[in-house]
């Protein structure tokens, strides 16, 4: 694609890359195949095509306008495109950069203003996060249908693994790793870590947490990140790095998330800090260093394996289990089939699913920003996941678990959870 950026950005890393990608773009439409938003709407303009000519007249020169901004909001960023293009093109990239320069000319007004700060004021913090759920569930029935979905009709049953500190796994295990437990999942499914931790004990990894001497660990950043505020993004991941890197001095082996939406921002962390004089080297090296929880296990296989196959078998009624990838996981991490070998491993039986590389409608805020469409997305996830009757749903990321049970009956559960299951009680209910 002929570029011809505007004096404002064709000099800068952020201009000399946009006009690498556009370039790459020969125009083919594959990806309106698999774009979520395009084959809701049939709008070129919704379709990651349409999206990159908005963001190219942006670039060189022309204002940005209310319609670019819409059709630049309403992308979920699943990555569903990058996967299916050809040309390597790599879309994201380019959306952010386009984002952050319409941000920076039209500021956002009214609600909408106000709905975002309030997002990155409450969610990336445990504490607040948590007191704001305690509300939510008073005031439940008269919240907006698409707040009330978020917020769980009852507090979750948690079997508690407390993560030891560097002292104690040095005691226990002679493998460790640094687990971040997240903003919101801690207060939305606390069993998702404990599940993790037990797992992994069980196999002789010991999960810590950056607390006890060291700074404390916080949100990832991909809120921040994805909600335009990049600076604050920058300094979550500087102290993410500042928490984890004693760790690793100490001897830890790396990083587990439990979450593979924040796996993937930790692992971009290479490219968040690169012009980072005093953040860039340590950067890279968390990147390479953060295993979404599905690597982790799986490298563990001859270990797992035989502690697998001593459980009695799963009762029949239990196996049926229907496997929701994240886009986060699939598209952006690159992990695909893993987890499901992991659960076939362990008894399970899991059913294929009709579109499988689709979103959910989930992705991060979107959920919240965009409830329409959201909600559209989910129950087309919701008739895929169910129409083989499972009788479980599992999934690899706590926002797509929330969204999704938002719509179900059925539980929807970490795939870890499942594997902690069948390890700590063979034979279940």
């Amino acid at each position: 694609m002929e570029t011809h950026l505007a004096d404002f950005i064709r000099d800068t890393p952020q201009g000399r890359e946009a006009e690498a990608i556009l370039r790459r773009c020969v125009h083919c439409g594959f990806c309106t195949a698999t774009c979520p938003t395009y084959q809701l709407f049939g709008d070129e303009l919704d379709g990651p095509r349409g999206r990159i000519y908005l963001i190219k007249q942006v670039l060189e020169g022309a204002p940005a306008g209310e319609k670019t901004r819409l059709h630049l909001d309403r992308c979920l960023t699943c990555r569903s495109c990058e996967t299916t293009c050809p040309s390597g093109v790599e879309y994201v990239k380019l959306l952010d950069i386009g984002r952050h320069v319409v941000a920076a000319q039209l500021p956002r007004q009214g609600s909408d203003a106000l709905q975002r700060t309030l997002l990155k004021a409450v969610a990336p913090r445990p504490a607040v996060f948590a007191a704001a759920l305690k509300l939510g569930e008073i005031a439940r029935p008269l919240l907006p249908a698409a707040l009330r979905g978020k917020i769980p009709q009852r507090a979750p049953r948690v079997a508690s693994a407390a993560r030891p500190t560097l002292d104690q796994a040095k005691q226990t295990h002679s493998r460790r790793m640094i687990t971040l437990g997240g903003c919101v999942q801690p207060t939305l499914q606390p069993n998702i870590v404990a599940a993790a931790t037990r797992v992994l004990d069980r196999l002789g990894i010991a999960l810590i947490a950056a607390d006890s001497g060291h700074a404390q660990a916080g949100c990832c950043g991909a809120l921040h990140y994805h909600l335009d505020d990049v600076e604050n993004a920058r300094q979550a991941a500087r102290s993410n790095i500042d928490a984890w890197q004693p760790l690793l001095d100490a001897g830890a082996e790396g990083l587990v998330m439990t979450a593979s939406g924040c796996g993937l921002h930790v692992r971009d962390y290479v490219n968040l800090l690169e012009d980072d004089a005093r953040y860039a080297t340590k950067a890279a090296r968390i990147a390479l260093l953060t295993r979404d929880i599905a690597e982790a296990v799986a490298a563990e296989q001859e270990k797992l394996l035989p502690l697998l196959r001593a459980c009695p078998p799963l009762p029949e009624k239990d196996r049926p289990v229907a496997f929701h990838s994240p886009c986060t996981l699939q598209h952006g991490l690159k992990i695909r089939g893993t987890v499901e070998t992991l659960l076939t491993a362990a008894g399970y039986q899991v059913q294929a699913i009709a579109d499988a590389h689709l979103c959910c409608g989930s992705a991060g805020s979107y959920s919240i920003l965009q409830p329409g469409i959201a909600r559209q997305l989910r129950d087309n996830k919701l008739a895929t996941l169910t129409a083989a009757a499972p009788a479980t749903i599992a999934s690899a990321n706590i926002g797509c678990i929330t969204h999704l049970q938002s719509g179900v009956d059925l539980p929807v559960k970490h795939w870890i959870e499942l594997i902690d299951r069948r390890l700590a009680d063979p034979s279940p209910e």
